[in-house]
Parts: structure tokens; sequence; C-alpha cells
């Protein structure tokens, strides 16, 4: 398996998808609604499509919020599978605020070793593989060459020369368990700054440096994070279970993620 071959088919195709949310973003787009209320847009079909494209002929399974879901049974035996959020943060998608993300990952035997973020509005790039560390980089056209791309990007995370403590939130998300993480935290580092931002850019922020801990004591589901933890994780941060020292893992029977810490 070549693995720097899917990592550019991974990047190129949250690229592309990137600018199938585009087009719609910049249209009078209509909002529909899942079973579990959840928005819905054709941004998120569009670029689930593209994806799905860039990645079907690499005969790895492909797992998407969007797809249809597949049975445990047939998913317990994937030793790799792609696990895919083409539009993460629709909510932010639908007011329009920026904060959206596309999102794929690799998943190894329940490890994330591959995470690709693009953030659409800012032309953003998070990449990360297992042995090769984590990346950001601003493109906007699908690229060639990986080591050219590397060679362009910030390796994460970046010294900011922060002195104060940042904890990343969520805007619509915030759980008794969280307000008692954030009164440790300032018992423990005095000041302690919040940063409340939407979708896995959560995760990316601890990964880049500009947050020191995103607490996520509320429900999320495994496309939500399988990307971010990898960008996170070979960043040199972890993303632990609540009051575990168990990494989150993937590929589960119940697709939906555990409580978890990232710092």
């Amino acid at each position: 398996m070549n693995f720097n071959e899917l990592f550019v088919k991974a990047i190129n195709a949250s690229i592309k998808g990137g600018h199938a949310i585009m087009d719609v973003y910049a249209s009078d787009f209509a909002v529909e609604h899942k079973d579990d209320k959840s928005p819905l847009t054709l941004a998120d079909k569009n670029c689930n499509e593209v994806i799905e494209n860039h990645l079907l002929g690499t005969d790895i399974p492909f797992l998407s919020e969007e797809g249809a879901e597949v049975t445990y049974s047939e998913r317990k035996d994937w030793e790799y599978s792609w696990l895919v959020d083409p539009l993460d943060g629709t909510k932010e998608f639908v007011k329009r605020n920026g904060e959206f993300t596309v999102n794929i990952a690799l998943i190894h035997n329940g490890n994330p070793i591959m995470g690709v973020i693009y953030v659409p509005v800012k032309e953003e790039l998070y990449f990360a593989m297992e042995g090769l560390g984590s990346y950001k980089v601003s493109v906007n056209s699908v690229i060639e060459n990986l080591e050219t791309l590397i060679s362009l990007s910030d390796s994460l995370p970046i010294d900011y020369k922060r002195e104060d403590y940042v904890i990343v939130g969520s805007r619509s998300h915030m759980s008794a368990e969280t307000e008692v993480f954030f009164d440790e935290m300032k018992k423990m580092h005095g000041d302690v700054k919040v940063l409340a931002v939407g979708s896995s850019l959560k995760l990316c922020m601890v990964a880049e440096g500009k947050a020191d801990a995103y607490p996520r004591y509320a429900p999320t589901m495994e496309w939500d994070t399988g990307a971010g933890h990898a960008i996170a994780k070979y960043a040199g941060f972890s993303v632990k279970q609540y009051n575990s020292t168990e990494d989150v893992i993937y590929n589960k029977e119940n697709l939906l993620n555990p409580w978890f810490l990232v710092k």
C-alpha cells in the first residue's frame, strides 16, 4: 500500500470537495433536516459525492456521515477504512460564519493513521500522517507532489509564544463536566482564556498551538473527530477518553464517540 499516494488522493479529495461546498455557499441554498433534526444541505451531498469518487479507486472501504449506513457485521473485518465527514459544522455553514470543514481520515485497526482537514472559506489545509507529522498550509488547488506541499507548509505545533492558557470549546455544547474542567484549569493556571470555535477546527487549534486543551464532554460521532484526532496526535498531542488513559478508537460497533480530552 502506497501511503503517500493515498495521502495525496485524500488531500485532493478534500480540496475538490471544498470547492463543491463553496459553489453552494455562494448560492441561495436550501436546508433540509435529517432524522436527528440536524441540518443537511446540498453542500454536504455534493462534497460527499466528490470525495467518494476520488477515493473509490483506492479499494479501501468508505464510511461517511452522509453515506449509506454500513452494518457492523460488514465493518468489523475492515483493516483499513476511510472515515469521512464531508461537511463538519453544517450549522456554521447555515449561519455563514465560515467555521466548517471537510474531514477525511484513514483508519487502521481502530486508529487514525492519516488525517486531512480542509477549511474551504479560508483555503487552509491541515494534514497529518503517521511517521510524517502534522502540517498546515494555505492551498486552493489540487496538489501533484506531497514533498513539495510539505516544503511549503508549517510543521505543527507552531510556537506562538503564548503565555496564557487557552481552552477551546464548542459554541453550542457546554456540559456541567466541561464547566468543572474549566474551573480546575483556572485554579491550576490562573487566568484561562476560552476560545469558542465551530466544527473540527477545535482539534486543529490544539494541534496548531493556538489552544492548550479541548474538553469534549458531550456527544460526537466518529466522523467528527477521526481526521482531527490524527492531526492532533501527530503534532504530539493526545485524544484520551474521559477520565482515562485510553485513546479514542474508531470503527466501533457503536459509532458514537466516548467523551474525550485533547491536550
